[in-house]
């Protein structure tokens, strides 16, 4: 493996995580993108209605397609400092491995496959088409909105669709996580704190719903959680508040407990609607689902992967998360979303990747890339 075409994805990693991509905020990551495809040799690139990027290396078509993807958006707003820093060991700055490595990866996977187009040498080693795809909406309220497109276009075709992150080297997802969000709205006629005392506020409504969502019971196996991630309402302090909303995740390794879960909170939430009659409306609006999807363990795809690892050494946890890979896996095609470094501080300021395992990392995914070939259909 050409050392080099690790050097150059860390470098262009930096490059990448240096452009403020919000979700709903990719565009000018996406021109990125696609400019900098154009300027690396790539022949076909497009952009889709969604946003995401498209570009793929050309095969001889004697097998199906293969999938390639990162996601360009990242959860920090515009005026995020993203001030990066390089060391021997590491390289910190937000979005740098959630998942600014992630795309670089997929040029890395460009530079070094298709460097012998025209030639007769490695393009010719491909089966079938390989797309590299860089889509929108993986974070937050984004809803894999990205991803469903990229589904809805290639569907069943695919022999896998292949989800790259730039962290959690070693693990391979195999299970997508359920996921429910709701806005929660409490709209009461509010008035003055003073004046109007005693009349319903929707912040005191909000606040008691909150309690009582934080109060269901949770199992401990299957994994579940709750979250209200954000509370917003009020107009001032001697104000009563006419208006208040939160947003709540709600998530379960199982689906049964989490329809269950959603049962629950939509319960409370006309429980208190009817309690409030006509001077207290509370209504849940859902503002994401993302479906579960499980892949076999014993799939070949899942066994290829493992091999692939093993042959660098590296040991296999099989997870369960919320990626991009929900989306195929929930319609039954095969997908695994895998990570080319390790790492730490995901979604936070500090975050950071460790630059060491990023070259075991990149041949890792080229020999993943050329095993699922090698398989053709079977992986179906």
């Amino acid at each position: 493996m050409d050392r080099d075409v690790s050097e150059r994805i860390l470098d262009l990693a930096i490059q990448i995580q240096q452009i403020s991509s919000p979700t709903f905020g990719e565009e000018q990551k996406a021109a990125f993108i696609r400019d900098h495809f154009l300027a690396s040799g790539a022949e076909d690139v497009t952009v889709d209605d969604e946003g995401n990027v498209y570009t793929h290396i050309f095969g001889k078509g004697e097998k199906p397609p293969l999938i390639v993807s990162a996601h360009m958006d990242t959860v920090f707003p515009s005026g995020t400092d993203l001030n990066c820093v390089r060391t021997e060991e590491k390289i910190s700055g937000p979005g740098i491995g959630d998942n600014s490595l992630g795309l670089a990866g997929l040029f890395g996977l460009y530079w070094y496959l298709d460097k012998g187009r025209g030639k007769g040498t490695n393009i010719a080693s491909l089966p079938g088409d390989l797309w590299l795809l860089a889509n929108v909406g993986e974070e937050g309220l984004g809803d894999l909105n990205g991803m469903k497109a990229v589904v809805d276009r290639f569907g069943r075709e695919p022999l896998a669709y292949v989800v790259l992150e730039g962290m959690s080297l070693g693990q391979v997802y195999t299970r997508g996580l359920g996921v429910r969000r709701y806005r929660i709205i409490v709209q009461t006629k509010g008035g003055h704190s003073w004046v109007d005392y005693g009349s319903p506020s929707a912040i005191h409504e909000i606040a008691e719903l909150v309690v009582k969502i934080k109060n269901l019971p949770l199992p401990i196996e299957p994994r579940s959680a709750l979250n209200v991630g954000v509370i917003s309402g009020g107009t001032s302090v001697n104000t009563i508040a006419a208006e208040a909303s939160l947003e709540l995740d709600l998530r379960s390794e199982s689906p049964e407990v989490l329809n269950h879960l959603i049962d629950e909170v939509e319960t409370l939430v006309k429980e208190a609607d009817q309690r409030g009659g006509q001077v207290v409306r509370v209504s849940a609006q859902v503002i994401g689902d993302r479906p579960a999807g499980e892949l076999s363990t014993n799939h070949p795809l899942v066994t290829i992967a493992i091999e692939c690892f093993a042959r660098e050494g590296i040991p296999v946890k099989l997870n369960i998360g919320s990626t991009d890979a929900n989306i195929p896996l929930s319609r039954g095609y095969p997908a695994i979303c895998i990570g080319l470094t390790t790492g730490g501080g995901s979604h936070t300021l500090g975050e950071y990747i460790e630059t060491k395992p990023v070259a075991q990392g990149f041949r890792i995914l080229v020999d993943l890339v050329h095993s699922i070939y090698r398989i053709g259909t079977s992986t179906k």
